[in-house]
C-alpha cells in the first residue's frame, strides 16, 4: 500500500541514493512521508560485475538492472529523487536543512546514507569511529542519533558493505523514523481481503487488504515489469574503480 501525501505529511530528506538510502526512502514513502533522495553520482553498487548474493535471484542479478528497478519501486512510492552534493546539513527552526552548490532540501527527519565520509554533518555533535581511511558514525542498532530526528543508515552507520544488508539497514531505519512519528502505523502489509475483515478487525493503518481480482492485477503487472526488465542485458557496463580508470587514461 502506497499512502498519498496528505496536507500535514511528515517530510523526511534522505541524503544518499544508493541501496540503504533507497530502502529507507522506499518505507517512509510508503508510509506517507513527503520523501526526497538527494543523491551525488550513483550508487557504488554500479560498479559490481554480477550480484550473486541478494536473496530472490538463485543466478544473480546483474547490479543495474537491481538498482534501476529500486529506483523505479521507489518513484513508483512517490518519492522524489534529486541530484546534487549534501555540502551541509543542519538543523534550523526545526527542521533539518540539506544544501547543494544551488538548491536547498528541508525535512522534518533527517537520514544520511552516503558511503562513508561525514563531512556534511559536522553542525552535529556526533560520535565517531574512524577505521583506517573510513569515517563512521556511531549509532544505536536502529539508526538513531543522539540528535532527534537525525538517524543514519548503511554504511555510514558501519554496515558491512553488502547489498543486502545495507538494504535491511535501510529499511529498519525507515521503519524507525515512521514509528518515532506521530503517524499511526502498524506494518507494511498488503493482505488478501478479509485478513482482518473476516475477523471482526478493522485493517490497521499502513495495512492494505485487496480483492481477488486486484491481486490478479497486480501480479500480472509485476509479471510484465519483471519481463520488460530482463528481456534484454543491461546495455551499461561497471563502473570501474576510479583509481584504474585514471591509470588507464594515463596510458
Amino acid at each position: 500500500m502506497v499512502m498519498s501525501y496528505s496536507e500535514n505529511a511528515p517530510s523526511v530528506v534522505v541524503v544518499g541514493g544508493g541501496v540503504a538510502g533507497l530502502n529507507a526512502a522506499l518505507y517512509t514513502a510508503r508510509a506517507g512521508f513527503e520523501t526526497t533522495v538527494v543523491n551525488a553520482g550513483e550508487s557504488i553498487l554500479r560498479r559490481n560485475g554480477h550480484l550473486e548474493n541478494v536473496p530472490g535471484f538463485p543466478g544473480g542479478v546483474n547490479p543495474r538492472t537491481f538498482l534501476d528497478l529500486l529506483e523505479e519501486q521507489v518513484a513508483d512510492a512517490g518519492a522524489a529523487r534529486v541530484t546534487g552534493e549534501v555540502t551541509i546539513l543542519e538543523e534550523l527552526d526545526g527542521q533539518f536543512v540539506a544544501e547543494t552548490d544551488d538548491e536547498v532540501y528541508e525535512g522534518e527527519y533527517a537520514i544520511a546514507a552516503t558511503k562513508s565520509n561525514p563531512d556534511y554533518l559536522d553542525a552535529f555533535d556526533l560520535a565517531l569511529d574512524q577505521q583506517g581511511s573510513k569515517t563512521y558514525v556511531d549509532v544505536g542498532d536502529r539508526g538513531r542519533t543522539n540528535v532527534d530526528g537525525l538517524y543514519v543508515a548503511g554504511r555510514l552507520a558501519a554496515e558491512p558493505h553488502q547489498t543486502t544488508i545495507v538494504a535491511g539497514h535501510g529499511a529498519k531505519v525507515g521503519l524507525t523514523v515512521v514509528e518515532d512519528s506521530e503517524v499511526p502505523y502498524y506494518h507494511d502489509w498488503v493482505a488478501p481481503e478479509g485478513y482482518f475483515t473476516g475477523r471482526g478487525r478493522e485493517v490497521p493503518p499502513g495495512v492494505e487488504e485487496i480483492d481477488e481480482a486486484e491481486r490478479a492485477a497486480r501480479e500480472r503487472d509485476s509479471m510484465d515489469r519483471m519481463r520488460e526488465a530482463f528481456a534484454e542485458r543491461h546495455p551499461d557496463e561497471p563502473t570501474m574503480h576510479p583509481s584504474v580508470a585514471a591509470d588507464d587514461e594515463g596510458e
